[in-house]
């Protein structure tokens, strides 16, 4: 046995050896280069360099949009976890509940209520990290009440899609949420409020079949992919190549689908300045006010007495 190699220098990597965490470098799928993630972060999840626009979770979406990073939660109606008891590998309550605790939110959708530059809107976020974002009842739900919320303050509503479609293991129950989003986008127009739809990477399926292209504007993060079916699948089906670019946010935009590609840290003026036009609203003051944490829909205050709230834990 060799003292030396196999008990001193063993030790003496275990000593030197430091705790490195798993996303301390993103690998950009783009370009390939290696970027320090707090960069990435800071830079609101775009890559540096290659200008890609990573993922966003709903909690950083929500600080990116509103004023002073500070939000009214709003609270959603509970629904059935698993209705179907539906089971495929594993057991879909075991999948929510694995979500759950990764995730930190209840389900694909966050709603907050808040300001932003000045005016108040309520705005839903679809975060893909849960379930791929996939629309459920819990996620029906969620854009309902937001969009009720909205009419009740008479006040802008956004939503930042991003999904990979209806989520199979509620079955019907499921499908049944695009003509329910479908019917409450309506009840926000019959009072002339504006519904503005933001198209993230990737938004799919039934969500694009429903409320995420019924916007009054459209708008997409660069290189999002937008579509109902794969694009695999519409080769085979119409026995054709498709185009460079097909179902990227650039060419629907040049084809009529999306209104304006907007980088992502212009999207929050675009979205205050397109609410004012919207509103018919002069830009307001958005210095900073007292601010209080309300959870509940029936403690959130007016428009007009509104001051921003500290962000959730």
């Amino acid at each position: 046995m060799n003292w030396l190699t196999n008990v001193v220098r063993p030790k003496i990597r275990n000593i030197l050896r430091r705790e490195t965490p798993e996303n301390l470098w993103i690998k950009c799928p783009d370009s390939g280069q290696l970027v320090f993630y707090k960069d990435v972060e800071a830079n609101q999840f775009v890559i540096p360099g290659s200008n890609y626009h990573m993922r966003m979770g709903a909690v950083a979406r929500l600080k990116s949009i509103f004023d002073n990073e500070t939000w009214f939660d709003v609270a959603l109606p509970e629904v059935q976890a698993d209705p179907l008891r539906f089971r495929d590998e594993r057991k879909y309550a075991d999948r929510i509940k694995d979500a759950r605790t990764r995730t930190g939110l209840n389900d694909a959708i966050k709603v907050g209520y808040g300001r932003l530059e000045g005016a108040a809107v309520v705005v839903a976020v679809q975060d893909f990290d849960f379930m791929g974002g996939s629309l459920g009842m819990a996620a029906g739900e969620a854009i309902v009440r937001g969009l009720e919320l909205a009419v009740e303050k008479k006040s802008p509503f956004i939503v930042f899609a991003a999904s990979g479609g209806a989520r199979m293991q509620e079955g019907i129950l499921s499908l049944m949420q695009m003509p329910r989003t479908t019917v409450a986008i309506q009840m926000l127009r019959e009072v002339k409020l504006p519904y503005i739809v933001v198209l993230t990477n990737p938004t799919t399926g039934g969500v694009t079949a429903s409320y995420a292209m019924l916007g009054d504007v459209q708008i997409a993060e660069p290189g999002a992919l937008i579509g109902f079916a794969g694009a695999r699948v519409i080769e085979q089906t119409i026995r054709e190549k498709l185009p460079d670019g097909f179902q990227r946010a650039e060419y629907l935009k040049d084809h009529g689908m999306v209104d304006m590609v907007v980088h992502r840290h212009e999207l929050r003026s675009t979205l205050a300045r397109l609410c004012r036009i919207l509103t018919r609203s002069p830009a307001l003051d958005t210095a900073a006010k007292p601010a209080a944490q309300v959870t509940t829909p029936a403690t959130i205050p007016s428009a007009a007495e509104m001051a921003p709230a500290v962000p959730p834990a």
